[in-house]
């Protein structure tokens, strides 16, 4: 068995061949732990098919290993996993899978299968690519033979995503298929074969039958690869894009108005990601980049004498990311926060290089990005995708000026995680306020008096400065305070 396998995965092989032998249960180690060691590539999934009851099996192993926390059973679905710790400490667990050999049919208005026991071959054919229908054996009689069916070492050599039974059953029958295909090409370098990239094509318009969740887990997949451009452009060009993100492809294409034009956005959009995704592994910054400039449309004109404008995209974009979070069934949480943030923000630090910079414009930036500072940074950057090189670089230099700036004020003032020394709650108990219009306006104007540069950031100097504001409202400080 030469397949790159450390020695305590060879070790937990023999476990797991030793089990099946014992309940006389013919069983493989399948799929995609099998290709990613023939690739060299790290994984800690690990699968495996036997001819029968799945669940015993995997009782029958765990019982070697005694996994934490336990064994956890499918019945429905004739499926069991459990963890292994690794042997190295700082690794990931291995996440053993066990399942039955099955084959399966597939209705048209569903991805879901009516599933019944089948043999190994039957398992191989319902795979999706040959390059995961690989399978060893871990029988006594053969044990560490490569069964290869549809070519998929060939496949694996030559770097090429190919169906095992003709694209359109394959993607017919469970159109995700469509996204893992990309998917796969986008992680691993390859190439779609062309007959099964017209089998895309043809199916694009089935994968309206997939769940959002489904959809978005392969969407993050491919914005987590080492250059994702690659799978958008391709799920653009087979028209799964449109279907699953218009929004994005609405950005697609350059106007023309009396000999002036604008670049394309949405290949902007794509060398940002991937000017991101070379620096930063962030997923959310790397959404940041997708996002940054979803608005452009919605805010595209014409003016005489001046060309095509955008103004307010950074605004109305950070508006439509918790409308697009929703819809794509992304968290709307803290992520969701900082990825429209970053959009609202990502002009902020260029207006910085084209005026006389100002400590109290500095102090704003800082503010306003608080610990998100150098990520902000980082998609600012990645935004600079001009082909003229000298333009880059002048505007590269512009932003490690502005880095330089925001270092001296930061350290002078300690303005990035502020916390204003006057609360509201301070506020309400000074002059005996309830929640209200007045403790807002006080709170923000001892902010701004504070980022202008008006006052210094001390507890002494607000107070005063919330006493004078609080006269020009009216309000007077209660007895005592």
């Amino acid at each position: 068995m030469d397949i790159n396998c450390t020695q305590q995965e060879l070790a937990l092989l023999q476990q797991v061949a030793t089990a099946a032998a014992s309940l006389n249960r013919e069983t493989y180690l399948v799929g995609g732990f099998v290709r990613d060691k023939l690739l060299g590539r790290p994984t800690t999934d690990i699968d495996f098919v036997c001819v029968g009851d799945a669940l015993e099996l995997a009782g029958a192993v765990a019982a070697t290993f005694r996994p934490t926390p336990h064994v956890d059973y499918f019945k429905t679905f004739g499926t069991a996993h459990f963890f292994l710790r690794s042997a190295t400490p700082d690794s990931a667990p291995y996440d053993l899978e066990f399942v039955g050999a099955r084959k399966e049919s597939y209705q048209p208005a569903s991805r879901k299968p009516a599933v019944e026991p089948g043999t190994i071959k039957d398992d191989q054919l319902r795979r999706d690519f040959t390059i995961n229908a690989l399978a060893i054996s871990l029988n006594n009689e053969n044990y560490g033979t490569l069964i290869d069916p549809f070519g998929g070492i060939g496949d694996l050599d030559k770097g090429i995503i190919r169906t095992p039974l003709s694209p359109d059953t394959t993607f017919s029958d469970d159109p995700l298929r469509m996204m893992r295909a990309i998917r796969f090409a986008t992680q691993l370098g390859f190439s779609i074969e062309p007959g099964t990239w017209q089998g895309i094509v043809d199916n694009a318009d089935r994968i309206r039958i997939i769940s959002q969740e489904r959809i978005t887990e392969e969407l993050n997949k491919i914005i987590d690869a080492a250059v994702p451009s690659v799978g958008f452009d391709l799920l653009y060009k087979s028209g799964l894009l449109a279907r699953i993100f218009p929004q994005l492809v609405a950005l697609v294409g350059a106007e023309y108005k009396d000999g002036q034009g604008h670049k394309d956005n949405f290949y902007h959009t794509l060398q940002v990601l991937d000017n991101v995704a070379a620096v930063s592994a962030d997923r959310w910054l790397r959404w940041a980049a997708v996002l940054h400039d979803i608005a452009k449309p919605a805010t595209k004109r014409f003016e005489e004498g001046h060309g095509w404008t955008f103004h307010g995209h950074e605004v109305v974009g950070g508006r439509m990311v918790p409308k697009l979070f929703a819809a794509l069934k992304l968290p709307l949480n803290e992520k969701m926060k900082f990825v429209r943030k970053l959009v609202e923000l990502h002009l902020r630090p260029i207006s910085l290089t084209k005026e006389n910079i100002t400590d109290s414009a500095v102090r704003r930036l800082l503010f306003d990005a608080g610990e998100d500072f150098e990520s902000l940074m980082i998609l600012c950057e990645a935004d600079i995708t001009s082909k003229n090189k000298q333009k880059v670089k002048r505007f590269l230099e512009n932003f490690l000026w502005v880095r330089q700036r925001c270092r001296e004020v930061e350290e002078k003032d300690h303005i990035r995680n502020w916390q204003p020394p006057i609360t509201g709650e301070l506020i309400m108990e000074v002059f005996g306020l309830s929640p209200s219009k007045p403790v807002g306006l006080i709170k923000d104007a001892i902010k701004d008096a504070m980022l202008d540069g008006e006052i210094p950031n001390n507890y002494e100097a607000a107070y005063a400065f919330m006493i004078k504001k609080a006269a020009e409202l009216g309000l007077q400080p209660r007895a005592g305070s």
